[in-house]
Protein backbone atom coordinates (compact mmCIF):
# COMPACT_ATOMS: atom_id res chain seq x y z
CA UNK A 1 0.00 0.00 0.00
CA UNK A 2 1.40 3.55 -0.64
CA UNK A 3 1.28 6.51 1.45
CA UNK A 4 -1.76 8.14 1.72
CA UNK A 5 0.28 11.31 1.29
CA UNK A 6 1.32 10.33 -2.17
CA UNK A 7 -1.81 9.39 -3.13
CA UNK A 8 -2.77 13.37 -1.92
CA UNK A 9 -0.17 14.17 -3.80
CA UNK A 10 -0.94 12.94 -7.00
CA UNK A 11 -4.98 14.26 -6.67
CA UNK A 12 -3.66 17.77 -6.45
CA UNK A 13 -1.29 17.66 -9.64
CA UNK A 14 -4.19 16.48 -11.64
CA UNK A 15 -6.42 19.72 -9.68
CA UNK A 16 -3.63 21.79 -10.35
CA UNK A 17 -3.33 20.47 -13.95
CA UNK A 18 -6.89 20.92 -14.94
CA UNK A 19 -6.42 24.45 -13.06
CA UNK A 20 -3.93 25.67 -15.27
CA UNK A 21 -4.62 23.97 -18.57
CA UNK A 22 -6.38 26.71 -20.36
CA UNK A 23 -3.23 28.67 -19.88
CA UNK A 24 -0.74 26.49 -21.00
CA UNK A 25 -3.37 26.06 -23.98
CA UNK A 26 -3.41 30.01 -24.53
CA UNK A 27 0.46 30.28 -24.27
CA UNK A 28 0.82 27.42 -27.01
CA UNK A 29 -1.88 29.35 -29.41
CA UNK A 30 0.18 32.72 -29.16
CA UNK A 31 3.28 30.68 -29.90
CA UNK A 32 1.69 28.93 -32.53
CA UNK A 33 0.51 32.04 -34.14
CA UNK A 34 3.36 34.29 -33.83
CA UNK A 35 2.69 36.45 -31.52
CA UNK A 36 5.08 35.27 -28.96
CA UNK A 37 9.00 33.71 -29.32
CA UNK A 38 10.23 30.71 -27.51
CA UNK A 39 11.56 32.50 -24.96
CA UNK A 40 8.95 34.75 -23.68
CA UNK A 41 6.89 31.31 -23.91
CA UNK A 42 9.13 29.80 -21.64
CA UNK A 43 9.49 33.02 -19.08
CA UNK A 44 5.28 32.57 -19.28
CA UNK A 45 5.61 28.79 -18.35
CA UNK A 46 7.79 29.00 -15.93
CA UNK A 47 5.86 31.46 -13.91
CA UNK A 48 2.59 28.79 -13.70
CA UNK A 49 3.17 26.07 -10.73
CA UNK A 50 5.58 23.02 -11.73
CA UNK A 51 3.12 20.63 -10.62
CA UNK A 52 0.47 21.95 -12.93
CA UNK A 53 2.37 20.53 -15.77
CA UNK A 54 0.49 17.18 -17.20
CA UNK A 55 4.16 15.39 -17.43
CA UNK A 56 4.29 14.95 -13.72
CA UNK A 57 1.32 12.92 -13.08
CA UNK A 58 1.88 9.64 -12.69
CA UNK A 59 -0.52 6.42 -12.61
CA UNK A 60 -0.92 4.85 -9.29
CA UNK A 61 -3.89 1.92 -8.46
CA UNK A 62 -7.11 2.64 -7.65
CA UNK A 63 -7.51 0.50 -5.02
CA UNK A 64 -3.54 0.13 -3.50
CA UNK A 65 -1.80 3.20 -4.92
CA UNK A 66 0.89 1.34 -6.42
CA UNK A 67 2.53 3.42 -9.06
CA UNK A 68 4.56 0.49 -11.13
CA UNK A 69 2.59 -2.13 -12.94
CA UNK A 70 -0.20 -0.02 -13.51
CA UNK A 71 -2.95 -1.54 -16.04
CA UNK A 72 -4.29 1.64 -17.98
CA UNK A 73 -7.35 -0.27 -19.12
CA UNK A 74 -8.06 -1.06 -15.67
CA UNK A 75 -6.68 1.52 -13.73
CA UNK A 76 -5.77 -0.78 -11.18
CA UNK A 77 -2.23 -2.81 -10.56
CA UNK A 78 -1.09 -5.98 -12.34
CA UNK A 79 -1.44 -7.60 -9.23
CA UNK A 80 -4.84 -6.55 -7.89
CA UNK A 81 -5.90 -7.57 -11.62
CA UNK A 82 -4.82 -11.11 -11.24
CA UNK A 83 -6.25 -11.68 -7.78
CA UNK A 84 -9.42 -9.41 -9.25
CA UNK A 85 -9.57 -11.79 -12.56
CA UNK A 86 -9.01 -14.93 -10.34
CA UNK A 87 -12.12 -14.10 -8.03
CA UNK A 88 -14.23 -13.21 -11.28
CA UNK A 89 -14.51 -9.27 -10.24
CA UNK A 90 -13.90 -8.39 -13.60
CA UNK A 91 -16.53 -9.04 -15.99
CA UNK A 92 -14.99 -10.72 -19.29
CA UNK A 93 -11.43 -11.77 -17.97
CA UNK A 94 -10.48 -15.26 -17.47
CA UNK A 95 -7.65 -17.34 -17.13
CA UNK A 96 -6.13 -18.39 -20.20
CA UNK A 97 -5.47 -22.24 -20.86
CA UNK A 98 -4.36 -24.09 -23.37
Amino acid sequence: MAKESMKAREVKREKLAKRHQHKRDEIAAKLKAGEIDHEEAWQALAKLPRNSNPNRQHNRCKLTGRPKGYIRLFGISRIQFREMASQGLIPGVTKASW
